[in-house]
């Protein structure tokens, strides 16, 4: 993420998960909301896939979390003007929690909004894995980061349950290149 804020040219820069949806609605409120000066920047409500009334509860849960001072997690698509993420030296070199640690910093460098229309993200990780046990494990990362565990190993811990439970597939060497006479 920050090779490519690095390389980008725009006023604001927006991190977007592969699995998040971004549409124009989303991209007019960011646009409305960045030309009010005094904002450094925010990310919208989330939204699970609505076939999926358990997860409902969720969404209420973490709107009242982020409106309230709470954590701006990655799938929530942050944004920030340019210049202030340099001026916090983007996001930490971390291999989780980025994200967390990043929303702290901007959250004490200026004000920061929640948008609508809510961002919908995939459920597919709740759906596989239970709503409620998802909810919990990552609540209990997020605490266990917050009271001091690195993110080295809570990336470690995180990992290494998810490896046992489907492991990666195995690939077989490419084969040699020879270069042409």
């Amino acid at each position: 993420m920050n090779d490519g804020a690095r390389i980008a040219t725009g006023e604001v820069l927006v991190f977007l998960h592969a699995d998040t949806q971004l549409e124009r609605a989303h991209l007019a409120a960011i646009e409305r909301a960045m030309s009010e000066p005094a904002i450094a920047g925010g990310a919208f409500y989330r939204q699970f896939d609505e076939r999926h009334p358990h997860l409902l509860p969720l969404e209420r849960v973490a709107r009242f979390l982020t409106r309230h001072g709470g954590t701006l997690f990655g799938d929530q698509t942050v944004f920030v003007r340019h210049e202030i993420f340099r001026g916090l030296g983007g996001f930490a070199e971390i291999p989780l929690m980025e994200d967390v640690e990043f929303s702290r910093r901007l959250r004490a460098a200026g004000r920061v909004v929640i948008l609508d229309p809510p961002i919908r993200t995939s459920p597919r990780h709740h759906l596989e894995h239970g709503a409620w046990r998802t909810t919990i494990r990552n609540g209990a990362f997020l605490l266990l980061f917050k009271l001091g565990v690195s993110a080295e190993t809570l990336h470690r811990i995180y990992y290494a349950r998810r490896n046992q439970t489907s492991a990666p597939p195995q690939l077989e060497p490419a084969p040699a290149v020879q270069p042409k006479q």
